[in-house]
């Protein structure tokens, strides 16, 4: 293939990045797709691979990997969480886990002069918090289909998170709602696990849809 920018692995790793996001790949579709040698194809594909751009199906097929999705998350999840703050009325946040943290990648701040304030961009812990007990895959938070936290992070406030899951059962993100404990109570999972659990269904209704 002609190369583009003048680094040839690089255009060639770029052509590998728009094949599989068009539609999961196997191997053999993916040459045909790029043009690339078989070996080449395969080389470049479980490097992006190793850094996260590209993910294996079950099927074995090649398809967009966990970092690219997340960068795709916050727009397509928006609606939802402006409808899950407008009905509860507090701060509400999208978590995605990286590492052993999770990154708060979309926020919306509750109209009230007390509130929960996450920014976009800010890192925090996984054994700490909801959202940090859907990312880290707590089989009580999953089974039941939320998970709540009462002053673990941060004393004062409560908060309730539930999973965003793809069609592969994989959790994508954790969406939340979050606020002063004077509000959400000491059981803020009894008020706000139904709106945040239709706000998690909601996004994963969009990212199907775009899948």
């Amino acid at each position: 293939m002609d190369s583009v920018s003048g680094v040839g692995v690089l255009d060639k790793a770029m052509a590998v990045l728009a094949a599989v996001e068009d539609e999961p790949r196997s191997l053999a579709e993916l040459v045909d797709a790029t043009g690339l040698s078989r070996a080449t194809a395969h080389r470049l594909a479980r490097a992006l691979e190793v850094h996260g751009l590209v993910r294996r199906t079950p099927d074995g097929r090649f398809a967009v990997g966990p970092r690219l999705d997340a960068a795709a998350l916050p727009e397509l999840a928006r609606p939802a969480l402006e409808a899950l703050s407008h009905s509860t009325g507090e701060s509400v946040q999208l978590f995605v886990r990286r590492g052993n943290r999770r990154l708060c990648v979309a926020a919306l701040e509750s109209p009230n002069e007390l509130r929960t304030i996450v920014p976009v961009g800010a890192w925090l812990p996984l054994d700490r918090g909801s959202a940090g007990k859907v990312l880290s895959g707590e089989a009580a938070a999953l089974r039941r289909g939320w998970a709540e936290s009462v002053a673990e992070r941060e004393a004062g406030v409560a908060s309730v998170s539930a999973p965003v899951v793809d069609t592969e059962g994989r959790v994508r993100a954790a969406v939340s709602v979050s606020g002063p404990i004077q509000r959400t109570t000491r059981a803020p999972g009894r008020r706000y696990a139904k709106a945040v659990m239709r706000a998690a269904r909601e996004i994963e209704d969009t990212l199907a849809g775009v899948s």
